[in-house]
């Protein structure tokens, strides 16, 4: 059993891609975009890139006040891309749709005496508002945000300052769980954690990327990892 458990929040405990799906699409409906489909495409496209830099140590605050003036401009309307930036970040700050099933594992973790912790990437008033929004706060003793940290995962500078906060864990007693390999599984591994890649949708393990100590489906195997129980 671990005595503390690290959960990535987007795609693991929050359902990002339908919160950034209708942020996304209020915002280009409030530009007055026309092809949203081919938007959406673009916007992920470059977004994808951004966060694959800022992951690698580039400037975070540049590279989202730069991402949606690159976007329009892509698709032939100049906008003020730090507005858009704030608008969009609002719009997902209001995202706070949860997986089924989350609730009642969390629920059990902390029941079972796990101390349960938010290791997450992103802007720090919009996740707190998600989290907050989501009634998800009173389950977590401590929320570690990247933009707060001053690092993003898988930086293991990220996990140092989990760790100073918590000098009672060590690699045998903490797992790190998130469905990102390159983000949660690789910087948890860099910290020498356990680590549980949330897979819901079995995808194959791509090869040459970084081993997970465990692959979950679902929150009861996530469950069963923590707590040291049979798989069902």
């Amino acid at each position: 059993m671990y005595q503390f458990a690290i959960f990535d929040l987007d795609n693991t405990l929050l359902d990002f891609d339908q919160a950034e799906q209708v942020s996304l699409t209020t915002l280009l409906k409030r530009y007055h975009v026309p092809d949203l489909d081919h938007a959406v495409q673009v916007y992920r496209h470059y977004n994808d890139r951004v966060w694959r830099e800022i992951e690698q140590g580039a400037n975070r605050d540049q590279l989202l006040n730069r991402r949606f003036a690159i976007t329009f401009h892509e698709l032939g309307l100049a906008v003020d891309g730090v507005q858009a930036q704030r608008d969009y970040m609002t719009l997902l700050g209001q995202g706070t749709q949860t997986f089924p099933g989350v609730r009642q594992l969390l629920t059990n973790l902390k029941q079972a005496g796990v101390t349960l912790l938010i290791g997450t990437n992103g802007v720090r008033q919009t996740q707190l508002s998600r989290i907050t929004g989501a009634h998800l706060r009173p389950y977590f003793e401590h929320i570690f945000i990247s933009e707060t940290v001053g690092h993003d995962k898988p930086d293991v500078r990220f996990f140092e300052t989990i760790e100073r906060a918590y000098p009672q864990m060590t690699p045998h007693n903490t797992v790190m769980i998130g469905d990102s390999l390159r983000s949660d599984i690789t910087g948890g591994q860099r910290a020498h954690l356990s680590t549980i890649w949330y897979n819901p949708s079995a995808t194959p393990h791509p090869a040459g990327a970084v081993e997970p100590t465990y692959t979950a489906v679902n929150f009861d195997q996530i469950q069963a990892f923590i707590l040291g129980l049979p798989l069902m």
